[in-house]
């Protein structure tokens, strides 16, 4: 899975502290703490017609992890709301978008790791381009990776922060396989998540997925939980070896950059619906229904 340019993104606007720019001309200074050490939170939004799916979740998770970082005069929920908002009606975007929102800890005075050289306050990002879920509709083919995920007891997942090298180096494992992403493993070897979404195995009617704790605890994950209780689907949230995922009925992946997109292989092995199980099609047609109704009204569409 290669994501490719999209000749409708040449000519968008990206806000970048407080101000609109063209594609080209959009940075941030060499003093930002993104540049200096992947010192922001980010998060990812999709915007279905005219509705911006999630956006209270999203942001309230974002201040959550600014707090957590102990970021200073962080912009409100509202601040925020405008400048998604502005970037959006700019843009004439009202539909089939993806916005990477990003807020760094702000421009330093000088060159150093400190957060007490951050005197400005923090510097808010909004891209917002049009994009469809990346997966491939037929599915995705995994590869277990080396790199563990990381634990609480080095970086909380919980913190949604843009320091992905953990993920990254995962995904450059499956990039050198062939594949379309990496399965992480926690540090006890369970099935964490994959490098960028949470991952969930279905088998004998009942769906299961990873404990909360190496592994981000997804918005579109808590979405998928809370529609198997809507359908009265039982699903666990426990340890799940490598050997359950192989076995599986079925296997998919959540996150707002692909939504609910099903795993063909891991490893090498097939993932062979054995009990023609379909509880991946019906939380896919409950998503989207869900997508049609709920959400944040763009106050311009």
């Amino acid at each position: 899975m290669l994501q490719k340019f999209n000749p409708k993104n040449e000519n968008i606007l990206i806000h970048v502290g407080g101000e609109l720019f063209a594609r080209d001309e959009a940075k941030v200074s060499v003093f930002d703490s993104v540049v200096q050490g992947g010192d922001a939170v980010w998060e990812g939004l999709r915007v279905y017609d005219g509705r911006i799916f999630c956006l209270d979740k999203h942001l309230q998770r974002m201040q959550d992890s600014a707090h957590a970082l102990a970021f200073k005069n962080i912009p409100t929920v509202e601040e925020i709301k405008a400048a998604v908002f502005q970037t959006l009606e700019a843009n004439n975007m009202t539909d089939g978008v993806h916005i990477r929102l990003t807020l760094t800890r702000g421009t330093k005075i000088t060159s150093g790791m400190d957060p007490r050289l951050n005197q400005f306050g923090c510097t808010i990002i909004v891209l917002a381009e049009h994009k469809a879920p990346v997966y491939d509709k037929k599915g995705i083919r995994l590869v277990t990776s080396n790199i563990r995920r990381n634990s609480p007891q080095f970086l909380d997942s919980k913190i949604h922060h843009a320091n992905l090298l953990n993920n990254i180096l995962a995904k450059v494992e499956a990039n050198f396989a062939g594949v379309d992403d990496a399965l992480m493993l926690d540090e006890h070897g369970f099935v964490s998540e994959v490098n960028a979404t949470n991952i969930f195995i279905v088998r004998d009617g009942m769906v299961h997925t990873s404990h909360p704790d190496n592994c981000l605890p997804g918005i579109t994950r808590g979405i998928v939980l809370d529609l198997c209780k809507q359908l009265e689907i039982t699903c666990v949230e426990r340890n799940i070896s490598l050997s359950e995922c192989y076995n599986a009925d079925e296997v998919f992946v959540t996150g707002t950059m692909g939504e609910l997109a099903l795993v063909q292989e891991i490893d090498g092995r097939a993932i062979s619906n054995k009990s023609g199980a379909a509880i991946l099609s019906q939380l896919n047609k409950a998503f989207f229904e869900m997508t049609k109704q709920e959400g944040t009204l763009l106050p311009f569409a």
